[in-house]
Order: C-alpha cells, then sequence, then structure tokens
C-alpha cells in the first residue's frame, strides 16, 4: 500500500468521524477465564492465549506472562502504527524491528514489601529500521509513531480505572 491507497481508505473514515465525533469512540473489550493452576485462558484473534504464573512468581514459565502480552501489545500498536506513519510520508522502511523491554519487581506482586511497587515500572522501545532516510526524517517518524500509537499513548496517559463485580 502506498501513501495515496492509505488516504483514500482512510479519508471516508476521517469524514464520517469529523461529521459524526461520537462515532470515533470505538469500545475494545478483552475478556478471560479462569483455568485450572492457577491460569486464565484470553481469547485473542488467533484463539485463546493460556496466561499463568510467571516463573518469578511461582511458575514454571510454560504459559504467557501478562507483562509480555502487556508488552506485545505495545510493540504491535508502535509497529502498526510506524508502517502507517512511514506509508503516509512516503517512507521507504524495508525493515524494522520494534523491541519492547520492561522491568518488574517479584516482590511487589508476591506481597514481600508494601514500598515495592507493583507492574512494570521502566518500559524501553527499540525501533531498528533499515531506511534510507536522513537522520531528521527517521526521528520524525519515530515521534509521529509515539505520537499516534494508541498503546503507547495509554501507558504514558494512564487512563482512569475502575472494576465492578457482576451480579
Amino acid at each position: 500500500m502506498d501513501a495515496t491507497e492509505l488516504r483514500a481508505l482512510q479519508a471516508p473514515l476521517k469524514q464520517m468521524y469529523r461529521d459524526d465525533p461520537e462515532s470515533a469512540a470505538i469500545p475494545a473489550a478483552a475478556e478471560a477465564r479462569l483455568g485450572d493452576d492457577i491460569t486464565c485462558a484470553v481469547k485473542s484473534w488467533a484463539g485463546d492465549t493460556v496466561a499463568g504464573l510467571h516463573p518469578a512468581a511461582g511458575g514454571d514459565g510454560s504459559k504467557a506472562c501478562s507483562a509480555d502480552m502487556l508488552l506485545e501489545a505495545l510493540v504491535a500498536c508502535a509497529g502498526v502504527t510506524l508502517n502507517s506513519v512511514a506509508t503516509a510520508m512516503g517512507v521507504t522502511v524495508r525493515d524494522a524491528v520494534v523491541r519492547a523491554e520492561g522491568t518488574w519487581d517479584a516482590r511487589g506482586t508476591l506481597g514481600l514489601s508494601k514500598e515495592t511497587p507493583i507492574g512494570l515500572t521502566a518500559i524501553e522501545l527499540t525501533f531498528e529500521l533499515d531506511t534510507d532516510a536522513d537522520e531528521a526524517t527517521r526521528a520524525r517518524l519515530i515521534e509521529l509513531t509515539e505520537r499516534y500509537c494508541v498503546i503507547y499513548q495509554t501507558l504514558r496517559n494512564p487512563p482512569q480505572m475502575s472494576y465492578r463485580v457482576a451480579p
């Protein structure tokens, strides 16, 4: 797909969202069902993913780790956004690897220390680009990827969180 095709694909959507801003509010949802041996099955586009305890919390490493799944969502969104931005800018990217690395302290989730944060406390996103684009263009690609990546912006500006227990 080139920039012209991308613009043609997105033009009617952009017009619809301009005409009816409420139609741009896209719901997102996920669902998991508890399983045996402290696991849960998460429904995904490619079928169920079984998540379980990370080895640092007592798991055997055979099940998906939720922290890894969060980073996978980040690199997926950043990769698609980078591809879209490069296409819109007319920049040829022959190949790219988007990598996310994070750190979490098992003492927090295991309840060993109330002072220890629970969750990822540092995430680094790395882009390896195979392109002839100059440094300014490369920087602009990454800047726009950061700006338009839904997951990156969600992590950077955390949403209000709440919960409810269904009857």
